[in-house]
């Protein structure tokens, strides 16, 4: 069976049972169809598109905001982009800034530097110190870690263990 005939058929059954009705019963039926009709309109049509329209204009101020901190940031970027490389440190200015680095965490740490890599062995040295030294290392030294075997023990938390660093400054001449 298709569906035209299907609805047709259909079409003709509700016609034969409208014509049965008294004509007052028949506008009653026909008055909660038209209600039916502009219900589902409402829900399914104009809600949504009118609550949509009343969040534009929060949801437009927002996409302001983040698309004025992307163009700060793309500004950043580009900014950074146009300087010149920076030139790695000679390998003297390295290990001195690294010596300096680890002159702060004291005693919890032994420095040792075998060619292009620096070995570092903690010893209960404290999270925040060992954040630091890291900032400093990253940033004065241009050394990364390349691996890191730690383990963090007692109360208040300690880091132990060993870090090898690299960076293009290590790799000169011994």
């Amino acid at each position: 069976m298709s569906d035209s005939t299907s609805f047709s058929d259909l079409r003709t059954a509700l016609t034969a049972a409208l014509t049965r009705l008294a004509p007052r019963e028949r506008r009653a039926v026909l008055a909660a169809a038209a209600l039916l009709g502009l219900a589902l309109l409402w829900w399914l049509a104009l809600a949504p598109a009118l609550s949509t329209l009343r969040a534009a204009p929060e949801r437009h101020a927002r996409l302001d905001v983040q698309l004025s901190q992307m163009s700060t940031m793309a500004a950043a970027a580009a900014a950074l982009r146009a300087q010149p490389p920076l030139q790695a440190p000679d390998r003297n200015a390295v290990l001195q800034a690294l010596e300096q680095a680890s002159a702060a965490l004291g005693a919890s740490a032994q420095l040792s530097v075998l060619g292009e890599r620096a070995s570092v062995t903690l010893t209960n040295a404290s999270p925040q110190a060992l954040a630091e030294w890291l900032l400093q290392v990253r940033v004065n030294a241009r050394l990364l870690p390349l691996q890191a075997q730690l383990s963090r023990s007692g109360e208040p938390p300690a880091w132990s263990g060993t870090l090898v660093l690299s960076g293009p400054g290590l790799r000169g001449a011994d």
